[in-house]
């Protein structure tokens, strides 16, 4: 997901994503959705959190 989007929906939560890292938004954003704000930190394609919105981005962002 691109930041624009990112900001976007941080936005529609009423959430000022300025000066704010795509991470920090998402990890924010994860909190309030009553996830882990765990983005970024899936070990070889492990998920427990489901519902989380960010899952199949999440899993891009730890590849590397």
């Amino acid at each position: 997901m691109n930041m624009q989007d990112i900001r976007a929906i941080a936005k529609s939560h009423k959430i000022d994503p300025a000066g704010l890292s795509k991470l920090d938004i998402i990890h924010t954003l994860q909190r309030e959705e009553g996830n882990f704000d765990c983005y970024g930190t899936a070990y070889d394609g492990v998920c427990d959190q489901s519902n989380c919105m960010w899952r199949e981005d999440c899993f891009e962002a730890s590849k590397g």
